[in-house]
């Protein structure tokens, strides 16, 4: 019958009562520690949390709501999970909440307005205490009619209140700079793949596309524009179809990376050489573009900085803290192999 009777049982999850007998604190203290409500003496701070590794202590998430009406838990809803450019916004996310009480709770959208809806009430459903919202379909009515249930941080939109905080690039420049830089290079035929139709970020890059033409005095030409969906296959069927139209371009914008890696092969399958016959610039500069073949020419825009600045607004509006707007980088070109001046290919 021997043992140390101040410890639970090996099968037993150990409770605030079990941590307040090993470390010989009261319940009450053991409480206000884990809560963060209160100070305590350093020394029974440091007995506590001797005790909580030594017990192996797990708080109850359900109780923790039920008392202070928060589950440590952010939805993040995001469009698909395999996709890069999420990707990247979410390594983003989950590196700024590392060390954090938070946990992510993630669910996606697919690109649909009414499923984007369904997920934002089931993530509400779940109490999480905010959402992050990496682009989509969602409508300003419908972010402000969410916010007031939770505070939400939010891509692709430019409103900020008191619940709601959003982070946008100007995409419309983002599109003059890629095809200003082609232009700089000597091509004067230069193509656009669009990326997914009804999209604000794929319509601004267009309108960027357009300024930069009309700029420099060259007419738009709706033929040498292709839709696409901010996909490979959608990339690769773009480049195929400009080179079945018999239109003359030496140079395409691509509205992202992913429409870059497709429609390089596309065009390769067609006996054009990128860049030597067709220069290529993409947007975003996802990691693989630095390992593409060839490596590619694009704009880059701070999507991991993104995904930490949206995680460090919405926490300082959960918990009322006084915010330091991040300072995100501006939009650049980075140079690598999928692009070269333009040379006349005489017949």
């Amino acid at each position: 019958m021997g043992g140390d009777m101040s410890k639970p049982a090996q099968d037993k999850q150990a409770t605030v009562y079990d941590i307040a007998r090993v470390a010989g604190v009261s319940a009450s203290t053991v409480s206000r520690i884990l809560n963060g409500s209160a100070k305590v003496a350093e020394d029974k701070r440091l007995a506590v949390e001797d005790a909580i590794r030594e017990l192996n202590y797990r708080p109850n998430l359900m109780a923790l709501y039920l008392k202070t009406g928060q589950s440590m838990t952010l939805g993040v809803l995001t469009q698909y999970v395999d996709s890069p450019f999420s990707n990247e916004m979410l390594r983003g996310v989950e590196n700024a909440l590392q060390g954090s009480k938070y946990a992510p709770l993630i669910a996606s959208g697919h690109w649909n307005a009414e499923e984007e809806v369904e997920r934002l009430r089931l993530l509400i459903d779940r109490r999480v205490d905010g959402i992050i919202i990496l682009t989509g379909h969602v409508n300003q009515p419908a972010l402000l009619e969410f916010s007031q249930q939770v505070p939400i941080v939010a891509t692709g939109h430019n409103i900020n209140t008191e619940r709601v905080r959003t982070f946008s690039i100007n995409n419309r420049l983002g599109g003059y700079m890629a095809t200003r830089y082609l232009l700089d290079l000597g091509h004067r035929q230069i193509a656009h793949i669009v990326g997914l139709p009804d999209q604000n970020d794929a319509i601004e890059r267009q309108r960027g596309y357009r300024q930069a033409l009309v700029s420099s005095g060259i007419e738009y030409d709706p033929e040498l524009v292709v839709q696409g969906d901010f996909a490979e296959a959608g990339g690769f069927n773009a480049a195929k179809q400009l080179v079945a139209s018999g239109k003359k371009f030496s140079a395409i914008f691509c509205a992202n990376d992913q429409t870059c890696y497709g429609a390089i092969l596309g065009l390769k399958q067609c006996g054009l050489r990128v860049p030597e016959d067709v220069s290529l610039i993409g947007f975003d500069d996802l990691p693989f573009s630095t390992f593409s073949n060839p490596p590619l020419t694009t704009v880059r825009q701070p999507i991991y900085e993104t995904g930490i600045a949206m995680v460090n607004t919405l926490l300082g509006l959960i918990e009322n803290t006084e915010q330091t707007i991040d300072e995100l980088p501006e939009l650049s070109i980075v140079v690598r192999d999928t692009t070269m001046p333009y040379v006349s290919h005489k017949d």
